[in-house]
């Protein structure tokens, strides 16, 4: 795993216990560090012998990461007891509520990226004690590792491809690397890389809005568009958490940007009126390229994608002839574009990560006739991101809670065929279907009115396909 020397003898508080927090616990603890650890659901506090408060459990991350006794600290968690027990042993967890406890002194509160802090009382209960992530966390472990680079990818829609892309090319050219953040296995719970490793992080605005001290040897932005807005005071604040990304950055350090929209293109612009011009990289829309023989990376999305992928690659020295070969090999995320079936010429293209119009709107692009399987969650209550691909569509086919929201704003466009469910979508479509057409999911909503994630929701439709005589 990695730790820090720096975290040995101080006090930390952990709030949320999945995986990233778990291998949080885990590094804290054999850095030496005093943990008391929190989580709403009780299953995920079974494991750190609930009723006693304390725990030092094996396989803290879901991955094979260990909880290793820590050195004696000096001082204790905090100067009273908390109710219902001491303060924690070297190497225990204390498992109580933060917002219970007096947090003076306490060297930081690393918290879950899916902890709203626009509402959540914890902020204003931590008063000047630093709220982090796990990325902050490795950012300050960065001095002790063995000499490397660090490669981080943020943008509303495509960052999980673009991460997945570099950390294969790099692979291909034989540089060592490991994929982290938003994707992966939690940063703090992997071994450290040798010297001359590359760590590419998946970047979502809630991690960096935990994050301070991520000097990025490249930064990628590939796009801003309206998402999360719950957790924001309006889209310019969601923008400015992406911008933060560059802010971090030392000068001389790689900056590659799409400007492929208004807020992109205006983060483009502040960060080269830092002083950074010559730092700045821009990805423009709408660029030609060959694409053919990248058979998973198609669509326009895929280009912009492939395009700062490529840009990344080339800034940490990746030869040319190595990144395409790593184009021409990589096979695709899950649920991204993924081809899962084909029958009697027509093909089924699993796009079920587009849980929202934008990004939906570049798959509705990618191919000439396409039967839409769309619905489920409604982000918002237009889909006039996705009209450039309406031409492309032969019939739409809804599902789930907005299917008749999309009914309504579909039909002047196009034949809107109601199925409430995938695996009526999926037989309505292929009964419509001719060769070389291609039925796509790609839903333009969240899939929690149906599914648990975008990931069961395309194990339905990939079932679904398979179950076609």
């Amino acid at each position: 795993m990695i730790t820090s020397r720096a975290w040995a003898g101080r006090r930390y508080a952990v709030l949320g216990l999945a995986r990233s927090g778990r291998a949080t616990v885990a590094a804290l603890l054999s850095a030496g560090a005093t943990v008391v650890a929190w989580d709403e659901s009780e299953e995920r506090r079974a494991p750190y012998l609930p009723g006693t408060g304390r725990g030092t459990i094996g396989n803290a991350d879901g991955g094979g990461v260990q909880l290793h006794s820590a050195a004696p600290v000096a001082e204790p968690l905090h100067p009273r007891p908390a109710a219902g027990g001491p303060p924690p042993r070297a190497g225990e967890v204390l498992l109580r509520d933060p917002l219970a406890l007096d947090l003076a002194g306490f060297a930081g509160v690393v918290v879950s990226p899916g902890v709203p802090l626009n509402r959540h009382p914890i902020v204003a209960h931590a008063g000047d004690v630093p709220i982090i992530g796990d990325i902050e966390l490795f950012a300050q472990a960065r001095a002790e590792l063995p000499p490397h680079r660090v490669v981080g990818i943020t943008g509303t829609n495509g960052k999980s491809t673009t991460t997945a892309l570099i950390h294969h090319i790099l692979q291909t050219a034989g540089v060592p690397s490991l994929m982290g953040g938003n994707i992966g296995l939690p940063i703090l719970g992997q071994q450290p890389l040798p010297e001359g490793g590359v760590y590419v992080l998946e970047l979502s605005s809630y991690q960096i809005d935990l994050t301070h001290s991520l000097d990025c040897d490249v930064a990628v932005l590939l796009n801003v568009t309206p998402d999360h807005l719950d957790r924001y005071a309006g889209f310019d604040a969601y923008a400015a958490s992406k911008a933060r990304l560059f802010a971090m950055q030392s000068a001389g350090q790689a900056a590659i940007i799409g400007i492929g929209d208004e807020a992109s293109a205006g983060i483009a612009k502040q960060v080269a009126r830092s002083g950074r011009a010559g730092d700045v990289t821009k990805i423009a829309p709408g660029v030609c390229m060959d694409q053919s023989r990248w058979p998973l990376l198609q669509g326009p999305h895929n280009a912009q994608n492939a395009l700062a992928a490529i840009a990344a690659c080339e800034a940490l020295g990746v030869a040319r002839e190595a990144i395409d070969a790593g184009l021409a090999s990589f096979t695709g995320l899950p649920h991204r574009m993924q081809p899962v079936g084909e029958r009697g010429g027509v093909r089924f293209v699993d796009d079920s990560k587009a849980t929202n119009p934008t990004s939906t709107a570049p798959a509705l692009m990618a191919f000439d006739r396409i039967h839409w399987i769309c619905g489920g969650l409604a982000k918002t209550d237009d889909l006039e991101a996705c009209r450039p691909g309406f031409g492309n569509v032969v019939a739409a086919y809804t599902i789930g809670d907005a299917a008749e929201l999309f009914e309504r704003l579909l039909a002047p466009d196009m034949p809107v065929v109601p199925c409430g469910t995938i695996a009526v979508a999926v037989a309505r479509a292929v009964a419509a279907a001719r060769p070389g057409d291609t039925v796509l999911l790609s839903p333009a909503c969240a899939s929690f009115d149906q599914f648990a994630d975008y990931a069961a929701r395309g194990a339905a439709f990939a079932q679904a396909v398979e179950a076609l005589p």
